[in-house]
């Protein structure tokens, strides 16, 4: 789907139009969660507050400018409509975003404060999705694809290099996952630069995407989906991220909802990290022991995105 050079040009044409976040030590905790060296990657501090800022921007970078005449249409569980919605008021046109009516209040409200037109669409990703593949195809207008695009994909991978800009002998990533691109693309490139780094995905017990497409051996469609975390509400990933996937990730966990909301109040109350639930999955994985670590390994949990979930 994407290589290693995918992933470094989308560096080279992100330079200057994002932001290149923090990466802190876990340390001087009241009660830590891990006796491995953990560190966190705050992309919650990303423009628009998620990762989703660096696979939309490079789309948009890469589009040349008359495909986007008509407007960009995405689908989104919030994240990646928010990233959408930068990008279309950078460009100066219209983005119409789809969402289930399960978003986030918070996200809802940052896709209108980006001027985007929002059409709210049944109770998870997969709805919205059809209805706005359907919306762009009747207005021709170009369609931004949270995880199936390799451009979007490419985009996310740069997170990885930045990590490994940061902390170069990092042993463990544990990185949430919603349709799959962005453990896809950083995989892509911690594979091709440090192949013995353990990549671990993060997934809730209530829409275990990948995991279940792994198991079976082929792409799956999770039937029921309980999870109340629309940006990992994704029923069916794309056959081409799967391969993708399979090809780089070590091992797929499952965390409940409440366990993602205990490891966001635990962000705030001990760091001041305002994360939403899936910003708080990679850090529920070490608290519920869903993943192991040992002792003085170094481990980069990526804080995905921003809400105000933990504050309480």
């Amino acid at each position: 789907m994407i290589t290693l050079a995918d992933v470094e040009a989308a560096r080279a044409r992100l330079d200057g139009n994002i932001r290149r976040t923090p990466l802190i030590a876990a340390d001087n905790l009241s009660a830590p969660i891990s006796t491995a060296d953990l560190y966190l990657k705050l992309e919650c501090l990303q423009a628009t507050g998620s990762f989703k800022a660096r696979g939309a921007t490079n789309r948009l970078l890469a589009t040349p400018r008359e495909q986007l005449e008509k407007g960009i249409v995405a689908a989104s569980g919030g994240n990646h409509g928010v990233a959408v919605a930068r990008t279309g008021a950078l460009a100066g046109v219209p983005a119409h975003i789809f969402v289930p009516e399960t978003i986030a209040p918070s996200k809802l409200a940052k896709l209108r404060q980006w001027g985007a037109h929002v059409e709210l669409v049944g109770q998870v990703f997969d709805e919205a999705d059809r209805a706005a593949r359907a919306y762009a195809a009747s207005i021709g207008a170009i369609y931004f694809h949270p995880f199936a695009d390799p451009l979007v994909v490419a985009g996310q991978g740069t997170l990885a290099l930045e990590v490994l800009d940061q902390l170069p002998d990092v042993d463990t990533f544990l990185i949430a996952i919603g349709g799959g691109g962005l453990i896809g693309g950083m995989g892509t490139a911690i594979r091709a630069l440090k192949p013995g780094a353990r990549i671990v995905g993060i997934e809730p017990v209530g829409c275990p995407t990948l995991k279940a497409s792994l198991d079976a051996g082929h792409v799956v469609t999770v039937e029921t989906i309980t999870t109340r975390v629309p940006t990992m509400t994704c029923a069916r990933t794309d056959d081409a991220v799967f391969e993708l996937v399979r090809s780089v990730v070590d091992d797929i966990v499952l965390v409940d909802d409440a366990a993602m909301v205990d490891a966001a109040r635990w962000l705030w109350f001990e760091l001041g990290i305002a994360a939403d639930l899936s910003g708080a999955a990679a850090a529920a994985a070490l608290m519920t022991g869903a993943v192991t670590v040992r002792q003085g390994e170094k481990v980069c949990a990526l804080v995905c995105g921003a809400g105000p979930d933990g504050i309480v």
